[in-house]
C-alpha cells in the first residue's frame, strides 16, 4: 500500500480578512474534494489573511498511480484559478502489508 500526502502553500490576493480566506480555502477544498474523493483540511498559515496551506492524502496500490493522482490534485487547484499555489510538497510512503498482528484473533471478541 502507498500513500501519497500533499501540502499546498497558496497565496489569496483578494482576501481581506480571515473570513474571505476561509472561503475561498473552503471553495477549494470542497470542489477538490468532490473531483477526487479524498481527504483535505486547512493545515497551516491559519492567522494569516492572504497565506493557506492545504493539507490532503491519497491511498492506493500502486506508486504510479497515487504519484499520477497527486499530480493531478495540484493540476485542479491550479486551473481553479481562485488562488496563487506558492509552493508545494509531496511525499509517498510505503507500507508493508506484513506490518504484523493488528490484534486481531479469531474467537477474541466473542464475549461482545
Amino acid at each position: 500500500m502507498v500513500v501519497g500526502i500533499g501540502i499546498i502553500d497558496i497565496f489569496i490576493g483578494e482576501s481581506r480578512s480571515l473570513k474571505d480566506k476561509r472561503g475561498v480555502l473552503r471553495r477549494i477544498m470542497g470542489r477538490t474534494q468532490n473531483k477526487f474523493s479524498l481527504s483535505i483540511a486547512e493545515v497551516g498559515a491559519n492567522d494569516e489573511w492572504k497565506r493557506g496551506q492545504i493539507g490532503f492524502a491519497v491511498v492506493g496500490n500502486d506508486r504510479s498511480f497515487v504519484n499520477s493522482k497527486l499530480d493531478k490534485i495540484l493540476q485542479f487547484i491550479e486551473g481553479l484559478n481562485i488562488a496563487g499555489v506558492i509552493d508545494f510538497r509531496i511525499e509517498l510512503i510505503n507500507i508493508s502489508d506484513t506490518t504484523g498482528d493488528c490484534g486481531y484473533r479469531e474467537g477474541k471478541f466473542d464475549e461482545f
